[in-house]
Order: C-alpha cells, then sequence, then structure tokens
C-alpha cells in the first residue's frame, strides 16, 4: 500500500526548517528536496553522467563531483541551459522524494519541496506542483506575509533591502502557494507557537493516514 505522503512548502525565510525539524522530533520522517537534489547528481550517478554529456566537463570540479557555482552562472545566464538543467535534475529528484518517503517508517512521511508551487519544465508553466507530483496526498503550506519574510532575510542574512526583494520575487507568488494548499501554518509570530501547531497537524496526518490505509484497494 502507498505511503501517506504530505508535501510541505513555503517560501524563503518562512521557517520551513524549524517546521520540519518540530516534525522530525515526533518521529516523522522528513525527505528533503535540497538533499535529494544533490544525491540526484553525486559523483559517479547517473543523473551526473547526462549533465556532463549535455554541458561538457567543465561543469565538474577538480574531484569530479558538480563545480556548482559554475553550473549556477551557466544556466542563470542561459535560459534553454536552465530548463535543460531541470529536465535532467528534477525527474531524479521526485523519484528520490517519493523512494524515500515511500520506504519511510510510521504512518505518513513528509517531502518538504521549497519550490513546490513552481512549475515542472516537462509538466508545462502553469502546472504547479499537483501536475509535478500527483503522489502527494496533501499540501502543507508555511506561510507568512511577504513583509515578514523581508524582513527576516535583512536579519538572517545580512543582506540589502534590494537583494532581499529579488531573492522573493524570484520564487512563486505567496496566492500561488496558498492556491495549492491542503493546509496553512502562519508563521508569523513567535518559534514557541510552534510546537503546538504542528503537534495539531501530526495528530491530523496521523487520523488520515489511518484513514486512507483502511479503504480497501482493487
Amino acid at each position: 500500500m502507498a505511503k501517506y505522503i504530505v508535501g510541505l512548502t513555503g517560501g524563503v525565510a518562512s521557517g520551513k526548517s524549524e517546521v520540519t525539524r518540530l516534525f522530525e522530533a515526533l518521529g516523522v520522517t522528513v525527505a528533503d528536496a535540497d538533499l535529494a537534489a544533490r544525491e540526484a547528481v553525486a559523483i559517479g550517478s547517473p543523473g551526473l553522467a547526462e549533465v556532463v554529456d549535455a554541458f561538457g566537463s567543465s561543469v565538474l570540479a577538480a574531484d569530479g563531483s558538480l563545480d556548482r557555482p559554475a553550473m549556477r552562472r551557466r544556466v542563470f545566464a542561459d535560459e534553454a541551459a536552465r530548463l535543460r538543467l531541470e529536465a535532467i535534475v528534477h525527474p531524479r529528484v521526485r523519484g528520490l522524494l517519493r523512494a524515500h518517503c515511500e520506504d519511510a517508517p510510521g504512518p505518513y512521511a513528509i517531502a518538504a519541496i521549497p519550490l513546490l508551487a513552481e512549475a515542472a519544465p516537462e509538466a508545462g508553466r502553469d502546472a504547479g506542483g499537483r501536475a509535478a507530483y500527483p503522489w502527494l496526498q496533501r499540501v502543507l503550506v508555511i506561510d507568512v506575509p511577504v513583509a515578514v519574510q523581508h524582513a527576516r532575510l535583512l536579519a538572517r542574512d545580512g543582506i540589502d533591502a534590494e537583494l532581499a526583494h529579488r531573492m522573493i520575487a524570484a520564487q512563486a507568488l505567496r496566492e500561488h502557494r496558498l492556491a495549492i494548499a491542503d493546509d496553512v501554518l502562519v508563521n508569523d509570530g513567535h518559534l514557541h507557537a510552534l510546537p503546538d501547531h504542528v503537534a495539531a497537524l501530526d495528530a491530523r496526518y496521523r487520523v488520515l493516514a489511518a484513514e486512507a490505509a483502511a479503504v480497501p484497494t482493487n
């Protein structure tokens, strides 16, 4: 039987890392898209081999790993190159996330996907997370007002206001994330309020997972 899997997303500086840490403290497995992206192009992987075939050996560092800064500079300067890289990496990331979640103990697992609301190139620009991740049973959005994101970025990263604005603007609009949400955790207050919110969500997901497991499949 398929694992009950919850997708977790949110904008930059929304508090995703703290929320996932709290879920993990409750015994929930969290599969992280950023870690899966590194695994997808690890040394010796088919993903890295395909990247080299597409872009040449100049994208490799001295140790044979992907030179991420060089790759980043290349794709930011060339939209076609970015789409080509995403077409190689993103399907592998989705496959790894699903496998990690399916193999997890417990009644449900979480796939932490920062860019869940953004479109997958192969799914079409307006497809968004539901089309790219059809195996998610539920989507949790960690939501904060843009002004709070901005203030947190300035305090957390020590950057200027213009860079903070560009970082927020580079992601999906807040309303686009909320449009794919089944659950919304508003994280615009103090951290001490988060454990109770996460505990309530965990209890809900355990019930939903149990209900889904009880439904007979053909």
